[in-house]
């Protein structure tokens, strides 16, 4: 009896041993060109997606969370190294002919190569675009185990395409399977290869970005809905569709689908209490293809689309669960960023963050601790169009615009408390803001021989 006892005890403690020192699981989704309104549980009225809605009901949802950039490929960039676009190596949406964009260099410090070191399988599906197959920027050239999807962002134009990538290597396949189904497959097997853990899966997911392609049984219940744009044809890249907004509201259904298939699996494979799940966006919503974000109201009460720098550009969902570590049905006013994602996985993981990077972990505030650091300002410059730039500072908002075209062109100062669609500059008032935001945008950008600002070239 006193052995059997003591057996007991030893292995009771080893269990309490392993338990505590059992790394947590990360999975990230990241939405493609979906605004601050295209989720339920922000507001949005003409559909509805139930599983993101469950993990916000679940989880935490943050309120004041930005996205790395107002376009696809720096948003990224900002993603795996934690550096806002005054520092990132990858600024804008630059493409390498016959397939990617310009690849992160190597001796970028990514996420993947972080977490990687501490352990962790790594995995990233969906849509890539900082590097072309085989160049220094491929994803399993920055720390990913696994990738399967869209290497190149422009071959992420449409849902149907003839070839995507598994690593490096490029999978023909007939123009008629929805890739969506594909990356979603690859990405659930994953989960369920490493379900002993830890594992990082990073979902960019396409959806629901430029063309409106979606399998009509998820589009079927909304034409009747959206009966008045049955004529209308959305045109991009791959097939026209007929009602757009039909097909629009379909992809939004089967993007959450798929959501409720990754909750279901960790909850099957045991390992719900051991896995953090957040979902976010890329950048605010875009108007190619047929879509209409003012119909759906999709970048809430936001001013601006993708590729402005207005809240409408820039400010994206963030949504984080995590069983027993996240109080449910909390949401949190925190000011956080993209740039923010590297410190908190890293803080998660245990793993010691030595790089300088511009992000702060915001694990304080998915825990409900009262000792989250702030941020000084937040940042962003954007090379495409006139060129732009613009800064947050507590509650305020600096935004300057047509750099390429006036060498001191005009600041724009908004106070988001109390205006936060930016309809009112305030900017004849206030010089003392006016002289912040220029000190924030002298500090914040280093120069890059890529990225140049108007006056480096």
């Amino acid at each position: 009896m006193r052995h059997l006892i003591f057996f007991l005890f030893f292995y009771g403690l080893c269990g309490i041993a392993w338990s505590l020192e059992r790394k947590t699981n990360i999975i990230y989704i990241l939405l493609d060109d979906a605004g601050y309104g295209d989720l339920s549980c922000y507001g949005q009225k003409k559909f509805k997606t139930p599983n993101i809605d469950l993990l916000a009901k679940e989880g935490i949802k943050f309120t004041q969370h930005y996205s790395g950039s107002t376009v696809c490929a720096p948003t990224r960039s900002v993603l795996m190294t934690g550096l806002h676009t005054g520092h990132t190596q990858i600024r804008g949406n630059k493409e390498v002919k016959p397939i990617g964009q310009h690849p992160i260099p190597s001796n970028a410090y990514t996420i993947a190569e972080a977490l990687k070191k501490s352990g962790y399988q790594t995995g990233a599906f969906g849509k890539w675009g900082l590097g072309s197959p085989g160049s220094e920027g491929a994803p399993e050239n920055q720390g990913f185990d696994r990738f399967y999807g869209y290497n190149c962002q422009r071959n992420a134009h449409t849902y149907y395409p003839t070839w995507l990538f598994d690593n490096d290597k490029k999978i023909s396949l007939d123009g008629k399977t929805y890739s969506h189904d594909l990356i979603m497959e690859k990405a659930l097997e994953f989960i369920r290869s490493y379900q002993d853990g830890p594992f990082f899966c990073f979902l960019p997911l396409a959806i629901p970005h430029a063309s409106m392609h979606v399998p009509e049984k998820y589009a079927k219940p909304f034409r009747k809905s959206f009966a008045e744009h049955e004529n209308k044809i959305g045109k991009y890249k791959g097939p026209n569709v007929k009602n757009p907004a039909a097909m629009f509201a379909g992809m939004m259904t089967k993007l959450d689908e798929g959501v409720g298939e990754i909750l279901e699996l960790i909850k099957e494979l045991e390992i719900d209490d051991d896995t953090i799940v957040l979902l976010s966006s890329d950048n605010g919503p875009h108007k190619e293809g047929g879509h209409m974000p003012n119909y759906f109201d999709s970048n809430g009460p936001y001013r601006g689309f993708k590729r402005d720098l207005y809240e409408g550009g820039i400010r994206v969902p963030l949504i984080a669960r995590w069983p027993n570590k996240i109080k449910p049905g909390t949401s949190t006013n925190h000011i956080s960023a993209h740039w923010d994602i590297f410190p908190t996985f890293c803080e998660i993981a245990g793993v010691e963050l030595t790089e300088k990077i511009d992000g702060i972990s915001f694990l304080p505030t998915l825990r409900g601790k009262s000792n989250q650091q702030d941020h000084d300002y937040l940042y962003w410059e954007f090379h495409e169009r006139s060129g732009a730039r613009a800064a947050r500072f507590k509650n305020w908002k600096a935004v300057q615009k047509n750099l390429k075209k006036n060498p001191n062109p005009p600041i724009e100062i908004y106070n988001l408390l109390q205006d936060p669609s930016e309809l009112k500059d305030l900017s004849m008032e206030r010089e003392d803001l006016i002289k912040k935001a220029k000190q924030i945008f002298v500090e914040a950008h280093s120069p890059s021989p890529i990225w140049k600002m108007p006056w480096e070239k």
